[in-house]
C-alpha cells in the first residue's frame, strides 16, 4: 500500500470501531524515543521518521505533530494533501482535535500512550475509547517482528555498583513510601538496576521488557525466558525471576490490596487500567530509578572521561581528515568515515544515535539524517554541521561540532552566529549554581547572546545522557519548560546552543558536561560543570572580537587541555594538525 492506502486502510478499521479519532502516537509500549522497527507505526503510516511525534487520523482529515527540531523535517518527508503538519507545542493536540469533533469518539492503544498523555485529551471533552489490537498492526501486512536480542551481563567494571545495592536502595525507597512494589516500564531503569544490557533497539544497548519491583527488593523481570542464558540467569541471581510479557496480566491482579507505585507519564495506560481492575491502590510517583541512574557513581564518572578521551581521538583524526574532504565527499561517506574511526577505539560497540551530517541548507534541518536520495557532496565554502555519538562499555558520547569547508574566508553573518552559539556554550559551561536548581533556570544563558539580536532556536540547550545506555536520558535537561528534578552532583547533561538558517545552514556547538561539587563559600551546596568533551572549535568562525576576555581564556585553556590529552595517542601528522586547532586566539584590534 502507498501512504494514501494506508491512511485509508486505517479510516476503514475507525470506521469498524466507531471512532472519529485515532492517535499513533511515535512510541512503542515503553514509552520511549528509540524504537525498534515493529513499533515504526508512525513512520509507517505518515512517512515521517522522527524521534517524536503524534498523529491523528479522522474520519475526515489528518493531522500529524512535532516540535521544534523536526519542523522542515515533517514538512519533507509528509505529504501536505494528505496531512495537516503542525507543532506540538504551537498548536496542542488536544486543542485542535476538540475544534474538529467536540465530545468525538477517540481511539488509542492504551500500550502506547500514558494516562498523563491521555489527560489533555479527556480534558477536552473526548470520549477515550481504547482498543483491543492496533488499528495500525491489523492493516500493517509486513510488519517486522519483535526484537529478541538476548540479555548481557554488564560487568561491575563499568557500572560501578552491584545490583544488589541499586535494589536495596530501591526497596528502602519503596518502603519509605509506603508502596509494596513498583512497575518499571523503561527499559534503561531495568538495564542501570539490574546491570544488564541488550540489543533490542538500534544505538541504545538495552533489552526491551518490564519489571515489578518489590519492596523486599525481589525483581520479576518479563521478558522473554529464552533470551536469557546460563550465564545470565547466574548473573541476575535469585532474588531475580523471570517470566514471558504474557504473565504480566497475573502479576498485575497479584497485587490486589497493595499500594503500588506507577509513573503516570512514564508508563503505559494499560497497567493503571489493570492495577486498577485488580483491587491494587495507585500511588502515582516518578520511576525511582530515574534519579538514581542519572547521578554516575564514580566508576561511572572515570568511566565517561576515560570514553571521551578515546572518542576524542576519533574526532581529531576525523577533523583532521575532514578539512580537505570538501569535493570529494558526500554526507554520508563523511558519516561513514567518523563512524569506521570510532570502530577503532576500545570498547566501542556503535554510534550511540544516528550521525546528523548536514552540509549548507541540509544544516538547517536540525535532526536531518541523510538518506541515498537526500545525500549530496560537500562543497567548498559552506557551512557543515556534524552531531554524533559513540556507545562505549565504559560510557556514552554525543558531540556536535560545525565547521567551515573552506579554502575561502566564512561570511561575516556565519561567523557572528557562531560566535553567538558559542558565546551560549560558555555560559553554560562555567555556570556555578545550587544544587537542585532546574535546567529551565539555566536555559536563558545559553541563548542570551542570540536574544540580543533578536534570534533563538526551537529545542532545548541540554539533555541527560547514560553510561553506557540512551543518549537522551532523563530526568535532567536544559530547556525552557520546567522538568523537575533539578542538579545534582554526578549528572551528565549536554551544552549544545545552535542558530539555523532555513535553506542556508545550521549552526551547533555541543559538548557532554559532569556536574560536580563547586567549592565556593556557601552555606548551602553549589555546583558547577566538567566538560568531557575533547574536540577543537573551529577558529575560523570564531569572531574574536566578540569574545570577553574571560570567554577568550576559557577557549584557550580548553583548546590546551584539547591538544595535552590527544596529542600523545595521535599520529605526527594529526597531532600536527590538532596542534593548529587548537592555537591560541588572536585578538585584532
Amino acid at each position: 500500500m502507498n501512504l494514501a492506502e494506508r491512511l485509508e486502510a486505517v479510516r476503514a478499521r475507525m470506521r469498524q470501531e466507531g471512532l472519529d479519532i485515532f492517535l499513533v502516537p511515535r512510541s512503542d509500549e515503553h514509552l520511549g524515543e528509540y524504537v525498534p522497527p515493529s513499533a515504526e507505526r508512525l513512520a509507517w503510516l505518515t512517512g515521517f521518521t522522527g524521534s517524536a511525534g503524534l498523529a491523528a487520523v479522522m474520519r475526515e482529515g489528518a493531522a500529524i505533530w512535532s516540535d521544534g527540531r523536526y519542523t522542515l523535517q515533517l514538512e519533507n518527508e509528509t505529504d501536505g494533501a494528505l496531512w495537516e503538519r503542525l507543532h506540538l507545542t504551537e498548536t496542542p493536540p488536544a486543542k485542535f482535535l476538540a475544534a474538529r469533533w467536540p465530545q468525538g469518539r477517540l481511539g488509542y492503544d492504551p500500550w502506547l500512550i500514558s494516562n498523563e498523555g491521555l489527560r489533555p485529551f479527556a480534558e477536552a471533552g473526548f470520549t477515550l475509547v481504547p482498543v483491543a489490537e492496533n488499528l495500525i498492526d491489523v492493516v500493517w501486512a509486513d510488519r517486522p517482528p519483535p526484537p529478541a536480542s538476548p540479555l548481557v551481563p554488564h560487568d561491575l567494571a563499568f557500572s560501578g555498583v552491584a545490583s544488589e545495592a541499586k535494589r536495596a536502595q530501591v526497596a528502602e525507597a519503596l518502603r519509605a513510601a509506603k508502596l509494596s512494589a513498583c512497575v518499571l516500564g523503561d527499559p534503561a531503569s531495568i538495564a542501570w538496576l539490574l546491570n544488564v544490557r541488550g540489543d533490542d533497539v538500534e544505538f541504545t544497548p538495552f533489552a526491551l521488557g518490564f519489571a515489578l519491583m518489590h519492596a523486599d527488593a525481589h525483581v520479576e523481570l518479563f521478558l522473554d525466558p529464552a533470551r536469557v542464558d546460563e550465564r545470565a540467569r547466574r548473573w541476575l541471581g535469585n532474588a531475580v525471576t523471570i517470566a514471558p510479557r504474557s504473565a504480566l496480566r497475573e502479576a498485575m491482579a497479584g497485587l490486589k490490596g497493595q499500594r503500588v507505585g506507577i509513573d503516570p507519564g512514564g508508563m503505559a495506560a494499560w497497567f493503571a487500567t489493570e492495577l486498577q481492575g485488580a483491587g491494587a491502590t495507585l500511588v502515582n510517583a516518578p520511576d525511582p530509578v530515574l534519579a538514581l541512574k542519572a547521578c554516575k557513581n564514580p566508576v561511572e564518572q572515570a568511566g565517561a572521561r576515560a570514553a571521551h578521551a578515546r572518542d576524542g581521538v576519533a574526532l581529531a583524526r576525523f577533523l583532521h581528515w575532514l578539512d580537505g574532504a570538501a569535493g570529494r565527499e558526500t554526507e554520508i561517506s563523511v558519516a561513514e568515515r567518523l563512524l569506521a574511526l570510532r570502530g577503532q577505539g576500545e570498547r566501542f560497540r556503535g554510534a550511540s544515535f544516528a550521525s546528523i551530517v548536514g552540509a549548507g541548507e541540509h544544516g538547517a534541518i536540525i535532526h536531518y539524517r541523510a538518506t541515498p536520495a537526500s545525500d549530496r557532496a560537500i562543497r567548498e565554502n559552506e557551512v557543515l554541521l556534524v552531531d554524533s555519538g559513540g556507545q562505549y562499555e565504559d560510557g556514552t558520547t554525543d558531540v556536535t561540532r560545525t565547521v567551515w569547508t573552506g579554502p575561502g574566508e566564512p561570511p561575516g553573518e556565519v561567523r557572528d552566529r557562531f560566535t553567538r552559539v558559542l558565546k551560549g556554550h560558555i555560559a553554560i559551561a562555567t555556570l556555578v549554581f545550587p544544587h537542585g536548581v532546574p535546567g529551565v533556570r539555566l536555559d536563558a544563558f545559553a541563548r542570551a547572546a542570540l536574544w540580543r539580536v533578536g534570534l533563538d532556536y526551537d529545542h532545548g540547550t541540554g539533555h541527560g545522557v547514560g553510561s553506557y545506555l540512551s543518549v537522551h536520558e532523563g530526568p535532567v535537561s536544559i530547556s525552557p519548560y520546567l522538568r523537575p528534578p533539578g542538579f545534582g552532583e554526578g549528572m551528565i547533561v549536554s551544552d549544545e546552543p545552535g542558530f539555523y538558517l532555513p535553506g542556508a545552514y545550521g549552526i551547533r556547538l555541543e559538548n557532554l558536561l559532569l556536574t560536580q561539587r563547586a567549592e565556593v563559600a556557601s552555606a548551602k551546596p553549589f555546583l558547577r560543570f566538567e566538560t568531557l568533551t575533547l574536540a577543537p572549535f573551529d577558529r575560523r568562525l570564531i569572531e574574536t572580537g566578540m569574545l570577553d576576555a574571560a570567554e577568550r581564556d576559557w577557549v584557550d585553556r580548553y583548546h590546551a587541555r584539547v591538544r595535552e590529552t590527544l596529542t600523545p595517542r595521535l599520529e605526527p601528522e594529526v597531532a600536527a594538525w590538532l596542534a593548529r586547532a587548537c592555537a591560541p586566539l588572536e585578538v585584532t584590534a
